[in-house]
């Protein structure tokens, strides 16, 4: 070739950096077009099993790479990434249901997929129905020949009710119909959602398919919007797969690299803001204040016994992945909890002992370094009030990295101010 150009050698320069170089974290791979050394391999090569690389919407190492690393936490075979854990929810019923199709969600489910069902779905022709979270017979009564996917919480969003999955997973194998579970509280490391059961092998009992908030636990920071959705079954994969390409979902690679940083660390996170929710979840039980207190781990909470069958370390033996450690003698919990404060208090007492906390901030998420707190009105979010619920006001706390005692003081006097006529302790 003869020579060409300073301008033209500056994107076609013969140099190309040695190949044998790895380091601790994943190489940040960005691209649209991805360069084929012939015309045979641009027409022979197929992205869909991860074996070559066609077009950076369809994956690069960046994202192979995080993917399979999400797939070994959560017991998965199969991984598709989407720009948000809502946006994994939506991908999974647009992939899935269809005209006529019922889907079932459970009532205390994540708030924007129940306005995806009211909204979207219903507009398409999709209808939704609610089940009890607690009550699998409930759950049994309203499947029926139009119903093709449940959706499953665990624990419940807001209300933290943790449900006997065991039977409402083995509920939807016997009527033919999907079941999704949002494991975002899980994170893949509380309970193995696909083998909920000692019987492991190809007739294990499982979801079909998670969807993961990666912008909680994988990411840590709350700098990162993303989300998951991860099965077991090849056709299933690929229904889902095919959908997603036509829909042109994937995310950055920088992204994705941020989560790879973060997924390390995400055990150690984890169990740090578990014990340290655990704790304060206690503490606010002696407030005169508190009616109740929302944790899936403490005794008396809705669901703690489905918590204990599958989430301590006795529940299945050897299989729980994580019972190769010593730090986890009491079960996996996540940073969450509620509390119901008596409805004797206004509603702008609560906002002001929300207000008044000045180490937990105002705001939405939840598993990142800042604590957080966020005052719900259930009775906007529920169909009914729930019978195990007591009356009164809900406020949900999302537990950082901060130090445990620290916190405690921060709730303390947060209490003292909001509801002065009461001796906190």
């Amino acid at each position: 070739m003869a020579s060409v150009k300073k301008t033209t050698s500056l994107i076609h320069h013969p140099y190309r950096a040695p190949v044998d170089f790895e380091a601790p974290l994943t190489a940040v791979h960005k691209a649209s077009t991805v360069f084929f050394p012939s015309v045979e391999a641009m027409k022979s090569r197929d992205w869909k099993d991860k074996s070559a690389y066609t077009y950076g919407l369809h994956g690069t190492p960046t994202t192979f790479t995080l993917e399979e690393r999400l797939c070994a936490i959560e017991g998965g075979l199969h991984c598709l990434l989407v720009p948000s854990g809502l946006a994994a929810i939506a991908q999974v019923n647009l992939a899935l249901l269809a005209q006529g199709d019922e889907v079932l969600l459970p009532d205390n489910v994540y708030g924007p997929s129940k306005a995806l069902a009211k909204a979207e779905l219903q507009q398409w022709g999709i209808a939704h129905r609610f089940y009890n979270p607690l009550d699998a017979q409930d759950l049994a009564a309203k499947i029926t020949p139009a119903t093709r996917l449940v959706w499953l919480e665990a624990a419940g969003s807001i209300t933290m009710e943790f449900p006997d999955l065991v039977s409402q997973v083995q509920l939807c194998r016997e009527r033919g119909v999907w079941c999704a579970l949002d494991n975002t509280w899980g994170a893949g490391l509380a309970f193995n959602a696909f083998d909920l059961t000692p019987e492991q092998g190809p007739h294990s009992l499982g979801v079909d398919l998670t969807i993961h908030a990666l912008t909680k636990y994988p990411s840590g920071g709350g700098d990162v919007l993303m989300g998951s959705i991860i099965s077991r079954d090849d056709d299933l994969a690929m229904r889902l797969k095919l959908s997603h390409m036509r829909l042109g979902l994937m995310v950055g690679a920088n992204d994705a690299e941020t989560v790879l940083r973060a997924l390390p660390s995400m055990a150690m996170r984890y169990r740090a803001q578990d014990l340290s929710a655990r704790h304060l979840a206690r503490c606010c039980q002696e407030q005169p204040a508190v009616l109740q207190v929302l944790h899936p781990g403490l005794p008396g909470s809705p669901g703690h016994d489905h918590w204990l069958r599958l989430c301590t370390p006795h529940a299945h033996g050897d299989l729980n992945p994580l019972n190769e450690s010593t730090d986890a003698p009491n079960g996996w919990a996540a940073a969450l909890f509620s509390i119901v404060i008596d409805p004797q208090y206004s509603a702008p007492q609560v906002h002001q002992f929300c207000e008044a906390l000045q180490l937990f901030r105002l705001g939405y998420s939840w598993a990142g370094p800042v604590s957080l707190v966020v005052p719900y009105e259930l009775s906007t979010l529920r169909s009914v009030w729930p019978s195990w619920l007591r009356p009164g006001h809900v406020v949900r706390f999302s537990i950082g990295l901060e130090a445990t005692v620290d916190l405690q003081q921060d709730l303390s006097q947060a209490f003292s101010k909001a509801f002065p006529d009461i001796a906190t302790q």
